[in-house]
């Protein structure tokens, strides 16, 4: 309980440095909208914003689900192949020096207008975290459990599924983490290169036409968007893999 009244109360401290500095002769009220403006900009177009929300929100998890899908085989061929992981590996970690406005483009010449370029960039943006923690999480089993499941005659398929993947599975919720946060701003890179639906093309209307409570608007529900996704894979991860639960220090 004690968490969460800091973080309310850290919460309230921001919200009042912003409608401070949102009130301020100095700034321009076509630079930052208030937390007031904001509401009322919640308040006034909340079913544009909600349908917009919604077509963000699909684009989110099946781009997360692409990304995990995906991530989480290539770990496991890297894990089971070691000359993929030598040579993907590097290629994986220099792929993030590529930055997604460049191929955002791309992506749009070569699936159209339409879902397929906003679900490969969200899938793209999100992918890095998955096999970099599940190949940690598969390399990070103790030794002696792989003897003793060869001993008993297990195979190396048996030892992957018995032993491996269990061990794999926080680290894999670690990341999972990451990537449920990140997504968000892969859907919105999506859309602004080219959409006609969805909260990101809606806040880059907003700037143009210099609507800026709505634009703050739209940004607060993508903040919630990526909080709540984020709290649902700790929640997953709790029921998934009770055994990493820390237990309580008693008082």
């Amino acid at each position: 309980m004690r968490r969460y009244l800091f973080a309310g109360l850290l919460l309230a401290l921001f919200v009042l440095a912003w409608q401070g500095v949102a009130t301020l002769h100095s700034v321009d009220n076509l630079t930052l909208a208030s937390p007031v403006e904001t509401f009322h900009a919640l308040r006034d177009d909340w079913s544009l914003l909600m349908d917009n929300a919604g077509v963000t929100l699909v684009e989110v998890l099946l781009g997360l689900a692409i990304s995990v899908a995906a991530g989480a085989g290539f770990a496991i061929a890297m894990h089971v192949w070691r000359p993929l992981r030598e040579a993907a590996y590097p290629l994986l970690v220099a792929s993030q020096a590529i930055p997604i406005v460049v191929l955002a483009p791309i992506f749009v010449l070569a699936f159209d207008y339409g879902m397929g370029p906003k679900l490969a960039i969200a899938a793209l943006i999100c992918f890095f975290p998955i096999p970099v923690n599940v190949l940690d999480g598969l390399r990070s089993v103790e030794p002696e459990l792989l003897k003793l499941m060869r001993s008993l005659g297990a195979s190396w398929l048996q030892s992957l599924v018995k032993v491996g993947l269990p061990s794999a599975l926080p680290f894999f919720f670690s990341g999972l983490r990451i990537a449920a946060t990140v997504s968000v701003i892969g859907a919105v890179f999506g859309e602004w290169a080219g959409a006609d639906k969805g909260l990101g093309r809606l806040v880059l209307l907003g700037n143009n036409q210099l609507q800026t409570p709505r634009v703050y608007a739209g940004i607060v529900i993508l903040t919630v968007m990526a909080i709540a996704l984020f709290v649902l894979a700790g929640l997953a991860e709790r029921i998934v893999c009770p055994w990493n639960r820390k237990e309580a220090s008693p008082a």
